[in-house]
């Protein structure tokens, strides 16, 4: 071994190849483009209701800080989502109206989360969630009850050509 080599190291090649990234993939620290505006991802939480998956990515941005919904039903459903400040209580009613426009409560249940950077505190906790559609189906709100707390996020939906990954190490 020669003297440059033992003083300064030999270069090591075990760099891991980026995968390539996709809605289901996305990692912590990747960056996503979404209305010309660039966001990291901050958070991830998974939820699985008895066998059927969906994930959220929480993407923090210079000014606000939103979520992407990404669920696989026969097709790809993506959605864009801001937390909301509402005054919801037990029972969730099956009408919400919120901001002039009327909810219809489409979808319920309970799902077991894990959640990875922001979200790793949640681990193994039961989600409450209540999903609820404008008549038109174009905007969108999803509850979710956390242990005694109520989460209220309004949302529409996109689709994947609107969304540009940029992946991390």
């Amino acid at each position: 071994m020669s003297f440059l080599k033992r003083l300064f190291g030999q270069k090591s090649n075990t760099a891991k190849p980026v995968e390539e990234r996709n809605m289901f993939n996305l990692q912590v620290n990747d960056i996503i483009t979404y209305d010309l505006e660039d966001y990291k991802l901050v958070g991830k939480i998974s939820y699985d209701d008895h066998g059927f998956k969906w994930h959220a990515y929480q993407l923090e941005g210079v000014s606000k800080t939103i979520w992407l919904s990404v669920e696989m039903d026969d097709e790809l459903y993506l959605g864009i989502y801001e937390k909301v400040k509402m005054k919801l209580q037990e029972p969730i009613p099956n009408m919400i109206k919120f901001d002039g426009t009327t909810y219809h409560l489409d979808e319920s249940g309970s799902a077991r989360v894990t959640g990875i950077g922001r979200n790793q505190n949640i681990n193994g906790m039961i989600c409450e969630y209540y999903d609820y559609c404008d008549d038109e189906e174009e905007k969108f709100l999803s509850v979710e009850k956390w242990g005694s707390e109520i989460e209220a996020s309004a949302g529409y939906a996109i689709e994947e050509y609107e969304i540009k990954i940029i992946a991390s190490n």
